[in-house]
């Protein structure tokens, strides 16, 4: 097999080559990654919504890492899944050469961005559990934000080489999309991409939440109620824990196949093709868990949630009247006309209703207490 129909059955088209077959690939992956971009469009579009909608979004330094997760998510949902998904269902790379540059560059950048940032944020929660008082100069909105824009450079600058690692090859009778890199090239930036963008973050991760989790369960606050306190921080950094370990389990799979091509012996076969469908399946699906959790763990983001769902049908509902009004403004119904509008004046009125509490996802950043988002 040569270097080409390798790379082209480690890019997925190796299934969908053989046009003589029936591939289940590629009617199951479409449809897997279909739901996976409408997940993740809806539940990170959820969770911008729900820590956009509060004034007091910069006071806090969690819910600015929390926002910034599921950005970089929401970006990879839209720019990356739709076009990836092409490559189990078509015979070739049908975007052209920008897009395949693009779309690559795309998946790592984000993927560089989420995984600093649970660094970050694991580095955040350590401090703000375990120095509540000392960290609160260093825990600012300021200085997050400042993180962010480090976080944002740096994973610019690990992303770039992808847009100049992937290119258009010739294949048989179409195109498709893979590496152009020599082999000794590829070696050094996928290595490189393992260590700074998977090992590392979780090493940091790791020493976090390893003594984050040792001084909730030993430590004694004299000037806190045991109980309350206690249960009220681990709530919070069980949340986070959760998300890490999901990205950590979601993306070792991607980097396992990448590195056993590189290094070992990785046979092109039904079962190894069915596994890296697998590790791109799990990889892409991360995109769209965050929101999943953070309803299931905190019982605040669930209420901003059920409040951004009836501000929406509000809105709709307010739509409707005026479709309705308009309709009714005709000689011999000023009666029906006047009634509607009580009743829009009545939806205007119930429209403060739909700005979210903030202190029910927030607390000040002078507060020695963390974020309380059980």
């Amino acid at each position: 097999m040569t270097e080409h129909e390798d790379f082209a059955s480690l890019a997925g088209y190796w299934n969908a080559s053989d046009s003589s077959q029936f591939s289940p690939a590629s009617v199951i992956i479409p449809v897997v990654f279909s739901l996976i971009f409408l997940l993740g469009t809806v539940g990170n579009s959820l969770v911008l919504a729900v820590l956009l909608r509060n004034g007091q979004m910069g006071h806090n330094t969690t819910n600015l890492f929390i926002l910034n997760l599921s950005l970089a998510d929401f970006f990879f949902i839209i720019f990356c899944v739709p076009f990836q998904a092409t490559i189990y269902s078509l015979e070739g790379w049908v975007f052209g050469s920008f897009m395949c540059k693009a779309v690559h560059f795309f998946i790592y950048l984000t993927m560089y961005a989420s995984s600093f940032t649970l660094a970050a944020v694991s580095v955040d929660r350590y401090l703000a559990i375990r120095y509540p008082l000392r960290s609160r100069e260093l825990r600012t909105p300021c200085n997050a934000v400042a993180a962010l824009a480090v976080i944002w450079g740096l994973s610019v600058v690990f992303a770039g080489p992808y847009l100049s690692y992937y290119d258009l090859i010739e294949w048989e009778s179409s195109y498709i999309c893979m590496p152009g890199w020599e082999e000794w090239k590829r070696k050094i930036i996928d290595t490189s991409t393992f260590a700074f963008g998977y090992v590392i973050p979780v090493l940091i991760v790791s020493l976090s939440y390893t003594r984050t989790i040792k001084y909730l369960w030993t430590a004694v606050d004299p000037l806190e109620d045991m109980s309350e306190s206690k249960k009220a921080k681990r709530k919070v950094t069980k949340m986070i824990i959760i998300v890490t370990i999901l990205f950590c389990l979601c993306w070792l799979p991607y980097h396992v196949v990448i590195l056993r091509y590189l290094y070992g012996d990785f046979p092109f076969n039904q079962a190894t093709y069915a596994f890296r469908l697998l590790s791109h399946c799990m990889a892409y699906a991360n995109s769209c868990l965050n929101p999943i959790v953070y309803a299931l763990v905190s019982k605040h983001f669930r209420k901003g949630f059920k409040k951004v769902f009836s501000c929406l049908l509000r809105k709709k509902a307010r739509n409707k009247v005026h479709v309705v009004h308009a309709a009714q403004t005709v000689p011999g119904f000023e009666a029906g006309s006047t009634e509607v509008s009580q009743m829009n004046e009545e939806h205007n009125g119930q429209q403060d209703g739909c700005e979210l509490d903030a202190g029910s996802l927030m607390v000040q950043s002078g507060s020695s207490r963390p974020l309380h988002l059980s």
